[in-house]
């Protein structure tokens, strides 16, 4: 068996180019992971605020998160008018209903306001990707998706930092979005020097065509698999760091102030390893590195959910930050390379956000309607299925992509 980490040349070093490429997606990625995050941490005080119970609260996250589906037809534009165009658009359209949240007088105005912003939230995520992929060479593929999915996670550390101090303030939960409107700022100023990527620039847009039409062709054994995978992740994912500040003040006794510093540290835990995962999908491969991910996304999110002592609950939150997170730049790796340029955009909607986030909207109704009967920790420990079996379809049935130009795998 050949060894993994001696037989392969060392990449090339990237550009200045390439590197502020990097920085851009990243800033745009890193108020993704912010925005995310922030519901997590401000639900107490919203329901509290707003009236709602348990089933309530699981409901309002299907809502919002339905914006996620939305935001597929927003990111299938960048295959007919370019990638650069469509990120622009997402940033400042995030940035608009980040501050109307903010000024929400009631839920079903908070809801309307995140559910637009989920829309261009979930274009500025997929746009990155796309970016990330056809942009950089295949030895750095991996790596470079890792580093930007790796700035979302720390948009959410950012966010469990100040979220307990911003909740202090005279404006309390609403603060936590008016901070959202600071991104507009930066893309006028960064937007100036972003160019269409060249594999787009040279392949043109495709014919126009239905949002489902990928699945009456050739690539929808594909897609659906793709899909599958995506949503069978998302039942835990979604959940596994929503919930568990109800679940820690709940079923654990912790203080409000005891869960910022638990989810910060387990943030702070999680970052460098996070860092290092694009890495770790370049040298071990898609497959082998995506197994030893999901593995820590399984047991962190059990053990997270069922501990009892405060010590090992802390380092069940470093590892289910780490798993929830880090199997993203897997799927992401996988979604940007088995589909052609000219389908690419169409792909990452399809597969993504209109088929793979039924999981990720519908999961938390189930979790919050359980909960009134079991809690959060049973609850939300069960959701781990899911990924266990995206797993299985995982290891079985998707080829290895490593250090592939995309024009082979995309075949």
């Amino acid at each position: 068996m050949p060894a993994l980490w001696h037989t392969r040349r060392v990449p090339a070093p990237l550009d200045a180019g390439q590197r502020r490429l990097i920085a851009f997606l990243s800033v745009a990625t890193f108020f993704e992971g912010y925005d995310f995050f922030a519901l997590a941490q401000i639900l107490p005080e919203l329901r509290a605020e707003m009236g709602l119970n348990r089933a309530d609260a699981g409901w309002l996250l299907a809502l919002v998160n339905a914006g996620t589906m939305l935001g597929g037809f927003l990111v299938r534009q960048a295959d007919r008018v370019g990638r650069r165009k469509v990120l622009t658009w997402t940033i400042i359209g995030y940035t608009i209903c980040s501050f109307l949240t903010a000024l929400a007088p009631n839920i079903w105005m908070f809801a309307a306001a995140q559910v637009a912003a989920r829309v261009f939230l979930i274009g500025e995520w997929a746009i990155a990707m796309v970016y990330a992929a056809e942009e950089f060479p295949a030895d750095r593929r991996g790596f470079v998706i890792g580093v930007v999915q790796a700035f979302s996670s720390l948009g959410a550390i950012v966010c469990a930092g100040v979220v307990p101090l911003l909740l202090h303030t005279a404006w309390g939960w609403r603060s936590v979005y008016a901070v959202g409107t600071i991104p507009l700022l930066i893309v006028a100023f960064a937007r100036r020097n972003l160019q269409e990527t060249r594999r787009f620039a040279a392949s043109g847009p495709p014919p126009a065509s239905a949002p489902w039409a990928l699945l009456a062709g050739p690539l929808r054994g594909r897609v659906l698999l793709v899909a599958a995978i995506w949503a069978l992740t998302y039942v835990c994912t979604q959940n596994a760091i929503t919930f568990w500040k109800e679940f820690a003040m709940a079923e654990r006794s912790f203080s409000a102030e005891d869960v910022g510093h638990t989810l910060t540290l387990g943030a702070l835990g999680s970052l460098p390893l996070l860092f290092l995962t694009g890495r770790l999908l370049d040298r071990l491969g898609r497959r082998v590195g995506g197994v030893l991910i999901f593995l820590t996304c399984i047991v962190g999110t059990v053990c997270a959910y069922t501990l009892n002592t405060r010590i090992g609950l802390g380092f069940a939150v470093v590892a289910g930050i780490y798993g929830t997170n880090a199997v993203l730049p897997v799927l992401n790796a996988y979604t940007a390379e088995l589909f052609p340029t000219e389908r690419r955009a169409d792909a990452f909607a399809l597969a993504n956000s209109m088929l793979g986030r039924v999981g990720y909207v519908l999961s938390p109704i189930a979790v919050g309607m359980a909960a009134e009967s079991w809690g959060w920790g049973p609850s939300v420990a069960a959701t781990a299925v899911g990924p266990t079996l995206a797993l299985l379809l995982l290891w079985a049935l998707l080829p290895e992509t490593r250090g592939r130009e995309l024009e082979e795998t995309s075949r």
